[in-house]
């Protein structure tokens, strides 16, 4: 099963099909992460608000345009980031947006615009989509989702009747310990994109035997098999390492496959273990 290295979102834009994760960065090396990463061949950063690291990401980005501004151009890098509950609602999130863009200013834009989660109700999601459509008309970001929603907050925004722009993604945590089947599945059947948070588990299950089993029958690491694993489901995972050193190693999925029984060997369909918060079921 060949795995692409690029989606494409529903409104036609291309995105990375893997992408780093940039939670719980230290601030003081984040930009020296992302700048790393840059010229090892990443091409799409996922921060957050929550995160307090936006700054940083986008100057480990601009370092690496300027160095090269002949070969590396803004529009090869996609560039994500959140809004945080606080900012929800629709003038929060107006003013959220405008400084969510001002952290960036350099970056010009911003590629990818999430509301963090469903957790402040239904009519703020709402009044901050609203928003953030607005953001689309005004051109200071090029795509809008969701995190951690579940079916019923993303039939709640597919039936809004002032929907624009359909979320072109829902990030949600997935692992082979937290397979949310159903509702990866039912986004896809949308058209929605499943970005995948805590692919590597915060590293609680790296050395689980059945994993580690199938990494050396494939001559791979656990990480490089769990990412690995999520691109054979159609997911795009935000694997996260803070070590300069294992960025080329998160990179490097793309030259093998797993084999059907491989992946069941190490899958838990019963399993339902979240390392990170679980609000896919909020009201």
């Amino acid at each position: 099963m060949s795995v692409p290295k690029f989606y494409t979102l529903s409104n036609g834009v291309k995105i990375p099909s893997l992408a780093l994760g940039t939670y719980d960065l230290p601030k003081s090396t984040t930009a020296n992460i992302v700048y790393e990463a840059l010229k090892c061949g990443y091409r799409h950063f996922d921060t957050a608000v929550l995160y307090n690291n936006e700054r940083k990401v986008g100057e480990g980005i601009y370092q690496w345009l300027q160095e090269d501004p002949k070969n590396n151009k803004r529009e090869d890098v996609f560039y994500t980031t959140k809004l945080w509950n606080s900012q929800n609602g629709y003038q929060p999130a107006k003013q959220a947006i405008k400084e969510c863009l001002q952290k960036v200013e350099k970056l010009g834009y911003i590629d990818l615009l999430l509301i963090h989660s469903p957790l402040s109700g239904s009519r703020k999601r709402l009044e901050t989509y609203k928003a953030m459509q607005e953001a689309v008309d005004e051109g200071i970001v090029k795509s809008i989702g969701v995190s951690n929603y579940g079916q019923h907050h993303l039939e709640e925004l597919l039936s809004w009747e002032g929907l624009k722009y359909k979320p072109v993604v829902n990030q949600i945590e997935i692992s082979p310990w937290c397979m949310r089947q159903e509702l990866a599945q039912w986004c896809q059947s949308q058209g929605i994109v499943v970005e995948d948070y805590a692919p590597l588990t915060h590293g609680y299950k790296l050395k689980d035997p059945q994993l580690v089993k199938v990494a050396e029958e494939v001559g791979k690491n656990t990480g490089q098999v769990l990412i690995r694993w999520s691109l054979q489901h159609g997911y795009l995972p935000l694997p996260k390492t803070s070590n300069v050193d294992r960025l080329p190693g998160n990179l490097d999925v793309y030259d093998f496959k797993l084999t059907e029984s491989q992946i069941k060997a190490f899958e838990h369909p019963e399993a339902h273990e979240p390392t990170d918060w679980e609000c896919t079921d909020a009201p």
